[in-house]
């Protein structure tokens, strides 16, 4: 079966006289087939640019003929324009055309009028549909590439019709951008509508439902042997980001936006800094994530018990989950534990009932969960990125009403006097997610060793919070730092 392709400007007379001339080959010859691309006048220097790129071609002028070869496979081979065309079709199969100009034109002008309606009925149908937005900052990190999928899916967002992923990296080029958003439409999976991705801040956070923050690995780019002068040049980069973060958050997104930061790095200053510049969006909006350390625990706990680590649950992390964190286990409970007491499966006992080892817990365990993920990382040359963008997909499923009353989570969230902690300062405690909306868990006791400990952990945020304030110098309320230049290292 031979097949024709036609490509040209939508109102081009001479695309029009070619499309008379395949009709009428295919009368002649019915297994003869012809596909037609109509492109608008202003995309089609573009359009003929790239493809003739993609195929090895050289060619300036519209129509783009070219012959596919369906039953060998392969790419295309070009015939040529117009008058490449007809002598083609006159060599092979003494087929001419002889249209009159007067034609030709008519027929250009009605494949235009013809091309911009159909322009116009996407673009109502587009309009149509109110696409939930995913914003995903340092997309082209590892933990991006486990999110991605499950971003996208009716499991994560069950009420969600279709989703709109925009993926933006600062610190990376363009090109492998393209290359991830190719890989992501490659998915074909039947939620997501468009995938975008950006390199600046001109759109950033337009219209955003979802904002994940993945930024990581800070480095001003110059080689220091002073540690703490190279911590200010850290904090002073975040700093310089997330104030104009929380900015375009407060102007641009969504007033409903949900704002999840992770990562092992001044988590809890950046979510700061978003509170702080994102006046107009609540502060139960903005959470980071402790979901990775908890789990990290669960299976710590899950060894010494010899269980799944699925088998536990409720661990709480509270402080400072990126330095003088607890884990606390008064709410853990074990499922299946093979001990003197057995029950079905849905029955559960308190994990420290079964866990007598008291200096193990307040000293071997604490320090076992520090370095879980270090040991993780050394073993496979790479961050726990799988791990991280699991404890995402946790904390989204329940904000989105996916998870049972009773389950517990651990979330650096703005303090306002919670266990008589000091107000203003991102802290991990324990919450609750009913219906999409979290609370603070006060179901738990607070003794004055874990209350001592949680000073600690605010004060070590205080003092760098207060480094990354101080570093700031604050311009007009309309000043922009996009000419800022960050150097951005993912943690690999």
């Amino acid at each position: 079966m031979a097949k024709i392709v036609l490509a040209g400007r939508a109102d081009c007379a001479l695309y029009a006289k070619a499309e008379l001339l395949a009709d009428t080959l295919h009368r002649s010859l019915p297994n003869f087939t012809v596909h037609r691309i109509s492109i608008l006048p202003d995309e089609w220097k573009e359009w003929l640019e790239a493809t003739c790129k993609r195929n090895g071609w050289k060619h300036e002028e519209s129509p783009l003929v070219w012959r596919d070869l369906v039953d060998q496979g392969g790419k295309g081979m070009l015939v040529g324009g117009y008058s490449d065309f007809l002598e083609h079709c006159q060599d092979y199969y003494n087929i001419t055309s002889d249209m009159p100009t007067d034609v030709m034109l008519s027929v250009a002008a009605e494949n235009l009028e013809t091309k911009m309606n159909l322009v116009d009925e996407e673009q109502h149908r587009l309009s149509l549909i109110k696409p939930l937005h995913v914003w995903i900052s340092s997309a082209l990190s590892p933990a991006c590439h486990f999110l991605i999928p499950n971003v996208i899916s009716a499991e994560l967002f069950p009420h969600v019709s279709a989703i709109s992923l925009h993926l933006l990296d600062l610190d990376r080029n363009e090109e492998e951008l393209q290359q991830l958003r190719m890989e992501t439409e490659d998915l074909a999976l039947h939620l997501l509508h468009q995938v975008t991705v950006h390199t600046d801040l001109e759109q950033a956070f337009q219209e955003a439902d979802v904002i994940l923050l993945l930024d990581e690995g800070w480095s001003d780019g110059t080689k220091s042997e002073d540690e703490e002068e190279k911590k200010k040049k850290t904090v002073k980069a975040i700093s310089d980001r997330y104030r104009e973060y929380g900015q375009l958050i407060d102007t641009r997104a969504n007033k409903e936006v949900k704002v999840i930061v992770s990562g092992d790095s001044f988590a809890h200053l950046r979510c700061s800094l978003l509170l702080d510049n994102a006046r107009r969006i609540d502060r139960h909006q903005f959470v980071t994530t402790a979901t990775q350390l908890e789990n990290e625990a669960r299976a710590v706990v899950a060894k010494k018990l010899k269980v799944k680590t699925s088998d536990v649950a409720n661990v709480l992390v509270w402080g400072n989950i990126n330095g003088s964190f607890y884990v606390d286990l008064q709410r853990a409970k074990v499922f299946n534990y093979d001990g003197a007491i057995k029950g079905p499966a849905f029955y559960s006992q308190p994990v420290d009932k079964i866990l007598y080892e008291r200096k193990w817990l307040e000293t071997d365990f604490q320090d076992m969960v520090r370095c879980r993920r270090a040991a993780v990382a050394s073993k496979t040359c790479r961050a726990a990125a799988m791990s991280l963008a699991n404890g995402i997909v946790t904390v989204l499923k329940a904000w989105n009403g996916i998870c049972g009353p009773d389950e517990v989570f651990s979330m650096a969230v703005l303090c306002t006097g919670y266990y008589d902690l000091p107000d203003g300062i991102v802290l991990s405690v324990p919450i609750t997610f009913v219906d999409g909306k979290w609370s603070v868990l006060f179901d738990v006791t607070v003794g004055e060793e874990l209350k001592e400990r949680l000073h600690l952990s605010a004060s070590e945020l205080r003092q760098v919070r207060n480094e990354g304030y101080s570093s700031i110098h604050f311009h007009s309320d309309k000043c922009c730092y996009y000419s800022n230049i960050w150097s951005f290292k993912n943690a690999s």
